[in-house]
């Protein structure tokens, strides 16, 4: 064989060998791709999976919740009921457990919607409004902030004066956008007002819910917050054990006769309608795990005049 032969030869094996680690490395890059898209498929299904066993077992909670208000549905719902106990774990089937459940009234707290509850869908200056000042003022917070939230959610395009917000000031930010000027459906809608901030939310947050217009405050379940924001007194925030005792004791406390009696006779009439015993609507938290996931359902439930309860909103993991 002559040394051009040997050499031809020596690098025809080469090639070889190249192409050979070459086809190597594509198999071993697509087996990886393989494998990781199917690992990928395998949890999505998984999470899925969870995500609608997490659902089921929120329904039944849910029916339990239902049951439980509709036991203790009266003219007077009060934190000493049993619908306001917390309730939990319970194991609904192999690895599914409802670790717990809480249903909380939000009528104990300020409907915001009701900032909109005046004439044509405008601003309600001679009621709710004063009082959701008195509310911000009682969780340390600039009164401005109410003429601003009411622009917000009333459907008109007049700035409320002295303090106001509609498009002229939306339309600045960056990115633009308008004022709603709709009902809101959830109170984190508050931090679309330029300005306002999550510090600010976070202390108005425990006090405040999102209902359509009209509800009334119920006076049993209110916090003392909320109490000292409808009367403009100090009376009932002070020492939040006082009226938590107080309740476990007597149940509705105050009641509508003493809360309204305690208050001069301007803010009786401006309390009037606007304050009852009567809830409902109810927030229900239920916290379930499934194996070594855990899932939180918030729902939003409806109790109607006939007696019929029905979720009007659900959201998962956040309020």
């Amino acid at each position: 064989m002559t040394q051009r032969c040997i050499a031809c030869a020596r690098g025809q094996r080469g090639i070889a060998l190249i192409t050979a680690l070459v086809l190597v490395a594509i198999a071993a890059v697509l087996a990886t791709a393989i494998g990781y898209a199917s690992a990928m498929s395998a949890r999505r299904a998984s999470t899925m999976f969870g995500a609608d066993q997490s659902l089921l077992a929120g329904e039944g909670a849910e029916a339990m919740a239902s049951y439980v208000l509709k036991q203790s549905a009266s003219a007077t719902m009060s934190l000493d009921q049993p619908w306001a106990q917390p309730y939990g774990p319970f194991e609904l089937g192999d690895g599914v457990t409802l670790e717990f459940a809480q249903i909380e009234d939000q009528q104990g707290k300020f409907n915001i919607n009701n900032l909109a509850a005046g004439a044509n869908g405008g601003t309600d200056t001679v009621g709710w409004l004063p009082l959701f000042q008195q509310l911000l003022v009682q969780v340390g917070l600039e009164t401005k902030w109410a003429g601003i939230l009411a622009d917000w959610i009333d459907s008109d395009n007049t700035p409320n004066t002295p303090d106001g917000a509609e498009d002229s000031v939306y339309l600045t930010q960056s990115p633009p956008y308008r004022a709603a000027n709709l009902p809101v459906t959830s109170i984190s809608e508050l931090l679309a007002l330029p300005g306002f901030g999550r510090d600010r939310y976070d202390r108005l947050k425990p006090y405040i819910t999102a209902l359509p217009v009209g509800t009334s405050i119920n006076v049993c379940t209110a916090s003392g917050v909320v109490l000292d924001a409808l009367s403009g007194k100090n009376e009932y925030s002070t020492d939040a054990s006082v009226l938590v005792n107080a309740r476990k004791e007597k149940g509705c406390f105050p009641t509508l006769a003493v809360f309204t009696a305690g208050v001069s006779g301007q803010a009786r009439a401006v309390l009037s309608g606007r304050v009852g015993t009567l809830s409902s609507y109810f927030r229900l938290r239920s916290v379930i795990t499934i194996g070594t996931a855990r899932f939180t359902l918030y729902s939003l439930l409806y109790l109607d005049p006939s007696g019929q309860i029905r979720p009007i909103i659900r959201t998962f993991g956040t309020e």
